[in-house]
């Protein structure tokens, strides 16, 4: 159970987002949901679960948004116990593309899937060595651990930064109580996998998934909450993958 914890989900306006938030407070978290325009989506979310949450609005493609998140999230809940970082896009990016277009999707990428969620796992460390700890999931790709399609390389190439990033701060924090954690899942059935299918096909997406259907929300939204769990300090550093033995390590 998660009782008494407050949970800040970025990008929790999404598919994998939603589904995040509603299992945690299922658990008896109470959520701290990050939006950056949809405050309706937010909204309902939050009535979704009760009322029993909290709405804050970030804009994580600015320079300093995610450390303006984490503040926002800390004044109006105080003490923070886990942070996920679930915000993510997906630019495209192809070598025929001008230098300006190919750098932009680059920049683009790393600012939303890197960089941000850098910047607030910063913030959250100092704020969790000063509480005796705390936990950090991020949520990466299987596109990390065996690269991605031609036209979306930048997306692979920060999601395995951020598998990455989530090692180091194990190594380097987990003395002051903090785990960090990477879910790396495959497809997942979210309107970003959708609108991928539509572009390449359906066979594109799972012909070499064995189980043959992409993940459920609800399925990282479990591993999430399972990760979240005060019992489990020594997953800390892992990479759980998701991805319906369609990359196996």
């Amino acid at each position: 159970m998660l009782t008494g914890q407050n949970v800040l989900v970025t990008g929790a306006t999404g598919g994998i987002g939603q589904a995040i938030v509603e299992r945690v407070a299922a658990l008896g978290a109470h959520p701290v949901i990050h939006y950056v325009q949809n405050v309706s989506a937010a909204e309902e979310l939050l009535s979704r679960i009760g009322k029993k949450g909290t709405v804050v609005q970030a804009d994580l493609s600015d320079a300093g948004g995610a450390t303006e998140l984490w503040e926002k999230s800390v004044s109006h809940r105080g003490r923070i116990h886990g942070l996920v970082n679930n915000a993510g896009i997906r630019a495209t990016s192809r070598i025929e593309d001008s230098l300006a277009e190919w750098q932009r999707a680059w920049e683009d990428d790393l600012r939303i899937n890197l960089l941000a969620p850098a910047d607030i796992c910063r913030v959250a460390i100092g704020h969790f060595r000063q509480y005796g700890g705390g936990r950090i999931v991020n949520i990466a790709s299987r596109a990390a651990q065996r690269g991605y399609t031609e036209d979306h390389m930048p997306y692979g190439a920060s999601k395995a930064g951020l598998i990455n990033l989530t090692k180091s701060i194990a190594r380097n924090f987990g003395k002051d109580g903090v785990v960090a954690i990477a879910i790396a899942p495959g497809f997942v059935r979210t309107k970003m996998a959708e609108e991928f299918m539509r572009e390449k096909g359906r066979e594109a997406v799972v012909g070499d998934i064995p189980v043959g259907e992409m993940v459920e929300p609800a399925e990282v939204a479990d591993l999430v909450a399972f990760s979240l769990l005060e019992t489990q300090r020594s997953l800390s550093g892992a990479t759980l993958d998701l991805n319906g033995a369609s990359y196996i390590r």
